[in-house]
């Protein structure tokens, strides 16, 4: 296996945390917590942007490192967790409270994918697919928090 290849299963495994034997989508999940939380506040306009990037280089390599796994949407894949943590939290105080709440949150909506996350994760069969109900639990997620902060939570 190349060096590309290689770099392209570690970006979309959350530096291998997707070969977690239980759970890897949530272990994803929680390093992309605890990256926020060690990150500090990051300016709004760079959250977005680097989630944006993250977003449509997760869909572009999840795409290509599909085949090396025999499946489409691997579990081992969890590039679409971490911007789904990452869609959640825009706005959000990078604190441990916030942050924890933030993954509780993302995960509840990632599981149990509201619409449209459910018709997107069954009907696009490629990597935009792979990230786009995780960007839909992200935003119902990053809503959820915004009303939670506001409401003094």
């Amino acid at each position: 296996m190349d060096k590309n290849r290689k770099g392209l299963i570690a970006f979309t495994t959350g530096l291998y945390s997707g070969y977690a034997p239980i759970a890897p989508g949530t272990c994803g999940s929680a390093l992309a917590a605890v990256l926020l939380y060690f990150l500090g506040s990051i300016p709004g306009v760079l959250h977005v942007a680097l989630t944006a990037a993250l977003f449509v280089g997760g869909a572009l390599a999840s795409e290509r490192v599909a085949a090396d796994f025999g499946e489409q949407d691997s579990g081992k894949i969890v590039i679409d967790e971490i911007v789904g943590i990452l869609i959640t939290m825009i706005g959000i105080p990078f604190t441990g409270y916030w942050v924890t709440i933030g993954f509780l949150v993302f995960r509840f909506f990632d599981i149990t994918k509201p619409p449209p996350a459910r018709l997107l994760d069954t009907k696009l069969k490629n990597g935009w697919g792979v990230m786009l109900d995780d960007a839909v639990a992200g935003i119902y997620g990053n809503i959820l928090l915004h009303l939670m902060l506001r409401s003094s939570f």
